[in-house]
């Protein structure tokens, strides 16, 4: 016996020494924290240890820290004033305010560095707001070395506000703790020189940190259930409450979620655990978020890369919480379900996509959303697309109900085009630069339909090999744009050759550095049948007067054929035209669509019935599908007209009740 008990405790400390020694990031920031929710005030106290490496070659004099829960301290931050004034204010006497209070910032020498803390307003100098803090150090923290700090807050929770805080005995617990900003060396990136990358909290946008390991205890009311980024190893039980042990290793974030409503479902993907948490009268929609999440599992695992972390947990919330849905943290989402709505409005799934989607693009390629948001949000409306359109139906993956069927990929072209001012900005825009709209439909629907496009363009295969190296190469680490625009141009020059010229620059000016439109049309069909040509031909004395006898008895007509087609927009891309004859057969043109007009002509005993272009929808920036074809007869050459904006604004309520309720 006691040779058994060696030998199994020999095989537990293998098992954790070998877990121990899977590193996928560089962990630069790490933290352990130790929390307490008090739930009748709605406040957190919190002790703190950060563990932070200077990745640069020079030493570092202070630090900066994120403050998220000061965008919610008073009506004068700037994520308040960039909100619209959305309704987490105060209302009567039931103070919805929140805001996160550092008591203490020790270094290793026991040297207290409150004293010299000071708000900084890097973005918009709005003295009002205290979302960002630095703080001089004591010491430098030399080049290449980990420094520790321990660090007591106290926080109190927003009520009712975007993203985050609580609502009845519901809590959603993110941008809960003071983060660091991310030290940026001179080269990574955009930066000239080594600098703290540490932006106020904008309303548009969202986050950017640093890789490394999460140990959160989380202290809790023995009734309450949690859920939260990595895996639980342990819950003790002390004073009738519960404390919550959990890691997350390799990760930018940590979120979790309490409730004594919550029931706790769970199924399996491979080797990933998953839960659902949601109230009993959403548990029914189990399913189709399991299966919806093992499809997007399966798809990116194949198309992009492997999933490595042990765990994924989605939050359905209450409807007293829907400020929380739709939001993304790394192995914890959130998504939303609405009981009245019928099953073939798939708002569900198309959530659980899309959060999960940033497992990746977001997470894992921890690209900057608030400097570069279509890297981010456009990449995984991309991918979000072609999940859904490939598990529930091109035409039918986002709205099948009451003879009503819309597909994810053209519910986003059809939110592009229906914005009222398609052209507004181009993708190049800081998130909160957006100031006259644009955010969604830009960095969102615009991303994915160029994407879908240079899919169109270069092949599904080497779109695939594209974010596959996208997604191998800069895992772990932030790239820019840039980062990817290379890799881009490696894969189409290794397989394409010269076929789109030395590199793809002249699609990226025009798609993501441009904000113009795509729009061609088929201007017009012709079939001419000219007269026999008569006179003196053929350099003889005979002149030919009319027609022979023979030929006026054939049945046969010659035509002389011609389509036309007009670029109306100013991008300028590739278009192939399939021209359709009345004998059945058919003809594939080409053409570099940088000219306004073109045509094709043709000389024989056929006619034209029928052309159009683009007849495999290639170009999904083309804004008018409509004005693609064109037939001698009428006739149904079935492109679809797009659904009506009633069905639009429905998707949208749905998106944005979260910062009204």
């Amino acid at each position: 016996m006691k040779h058994c008990i060696s030998l199994l405790f020999f095989m537990l400390f293998f098992q954790l020494s070998l877990h121990a020694q899977t590193v996928l990031s560089p962990r630069i920031a790490s933290y352990d924290i130790d929390v307490t929710l008090e739930e009748v005030e709605k406040k957190l106290f919190a002790d703190q240890t950060i563990y932070w490496k200077n990745i640069s070659e020079n030493p570092v004099s202070e630090l900066q820290f994120h403050l998220y829960y000061n965008a919610f301290k008073n009506s004068e931050s700037t994520f308040y004033n960039g909100s619209g004034g959305i309704s987490f204010a105060n209302d009567g006497n039931d103070c919805r305010w929140g805001w996160t209070n550092v008591l203490s910032l020790v270094d290793e020498n026991g040297e207290e560095l409150i004293d010299g803390m000071e708000f900084i307003q890097p973005d918009d100098d709005n003295k009002n707001d205290q979302t960002v803090i630095q703080v001089p150090l004591e010491q430098a923290v030399p080049a290449g070395a980990t420094a520790i700090f321990k660090m007591k807050w106290e926080a109190q929770i927003p009520n009712i506000a975007p993203r985050t805080g609580y609502n009845k005995d519901y809590h959603f617990m993110v941008q809960w703790f003071p983060k660091l900003g991310v030290y940026e060396p001179k080269g990574m990136r955009y930066a000239k020189e080594d600098q703290w990358n540490c932006h106020q909290y904008h309303a548009s946008g969202e986050y950017y940190a640093d890789f490394g390991n999460y140990n959160v205890k989380i202290n809790v009311p023995i009734n309450y259930e949690v859920g939260a980024s990595g895996v639980l190893l342990d819950k003790t039980t002390v004073d009738e409450r519960n404390i919550w042990y959990y890691q997350a290793n390799d990760v930018i974030d940590f979120a979790w979620t309490t409730s004594p409503q919550y029931v706790v479902l769970k199924d399996k993907w491979k080797d990933v655990d998953i839960k659902l948490y949601c109230y009993p009268d959403h548990a029914h929609f189990a399913e189709r978020y399991f299966s919806t999440l093992k499809n997007a599992f399966e798809y990116l695992d194949e198309n992009v890369g492997s999933y490595p972390y042990p765990s994924l947990s989605i939050v359905d919330p209450p409807i007293h919480g829907l400020f929380s849905g739709g939001m993304e943290y790394p192995m914890l989402i959130s998504s939303l379900s609405f009981c009245f709505f019928p099953e073939g409005i798939k708002t569900p799934e198309t959530l659980v996509v899309h959060e999960f989607v940033h497992q990746y693009f977001m997470q894992m390629v921890a690209s900057h959303e608030q400097e570069e948001p279509w890297m981010d949000e456009g990449i995984t409306t991309y991918f979000e697309g072609r999940i859904l359109d490939h598990y529930y139906g091109l035409y039918e993956s986002t709205i099948d109900v009451l003879g009503i069927k819309v597909g994810n990929a053209e519910f986003n072209r059809a939110e592009f085009l229906a914005s009222e001012n398609p052209k507004i900005a181009d993708n190049t825009y800081k998130s909160r630069d957006y100031i006259h709209g644009g955010y969604g439909t830009i960095a969102y629907n615009k991303t994915a339909m160029w994407l879908k496009t240079l899919e169109g363009l270069v092949g599904k295969e080497t779109q695939d090999a594209i974010f596959k190296r996208y997604f191998e190469r800069w895992k772990f680490k932030h790239p820019c744009a840039s980062d990817f625009e290379d890799v881009v141009n490696e894969v189409v020059l290794e397989r394409h050759g010269n076929e789109f010229g030395e590199n793809m620059t002249w699609f990226f000016d025009q798609v993501l550095r441009g904000s113009e439109a795509c729009d061609y049309k088929l201007a017009a069909i012709y079939n001419n049948t000219p007269d026999k040509p008569i006179g003196f031909l053929d350099n003889t004395e005979d002149c030919v007067l009319e027609t022979n006898e023979d030929e006026e008895k054939s049945d046969q007509t010659y035509y002389e054929s011609t389509v036309v087609i007009h670029r109306l927009g100013e991008v300028k891309l590739p278009i192939e035209v399939q021209v359709n004859f009345d004998d059945g057969t058919s003809v594939l043109e080409k053409w570099d669509g940088k000219r306004r007009s073109t045509e094709f002509n043709y000389k024989g005993m056929k006619k034209i019935i029928s052309a159009e272009i683009d007849p495999e929808r290639k170009i999904d920036l083309d804004s008018d599908f409509i004005n693609n074809s064109l037939c001698v007869n009428a006739c149904n050459t079935g492109i679809k007209k797009y659904f009506t904006k009633a069905i639009l604004g429905i998707q949208h309520l749905m998106e944005n009740l979260c910062f009204f309720i």
